[in-house]
């Protein structure tokens, strides 16, 4: 299902630690008290723990929460660790965070500019 983000318009990766053992109301609790955000919203929040190898994700479907988790067998996420805070990921970041990279890659090559011509 993680893989598979191609419907949901926002992805925010909600930054820091988060203790895992919460469930779906104490998700959506850090994200309309602490990130000022609506979890009824149809965006996916995506959280993780300190060890780095498991993520929860909370999506709104209309008729109720979806609770989503990932445990990787090898590896770790690549999670950014400013606290209370939530990025807005792009597709393409998205991809990168559920293949194990970090969501900034230095040598990935950008979008051009409209109108530069050499």
């Amino acid at each position: 299902m993680l893989n598979n983000l191609k419907n949901t318009q926002q992805v925010y990766l909600v930054t820091g630690y988060t203790d895992l053992r919460r469930s779906i109301d104490g998700l959506a609790a850090i994200v309309q008290a602490q990130l000022k955000l609506d979890p009824y919203n149809s965006a996916l929040f995506l959280f993780c723990g300190r060890r780095c190898d498991r993520i929860k994700g909370l999506l709104w479907e209309g008729d109720g929460f979806l609770l989503l988790y990932k445990r990787l067998d090898n590896g770790k996420f690549q999670w950014p660790r400013n606290e209370t805070e939530a990025l807005q990921l792009t597709p393409q970041q998205t991809r990168w965070l559920m293949e194990g990279l970090k969501i900034e890659q230095p040598k990935a090559i950008r979008e051009g500019k409209r109108g530069v011509l050499y």
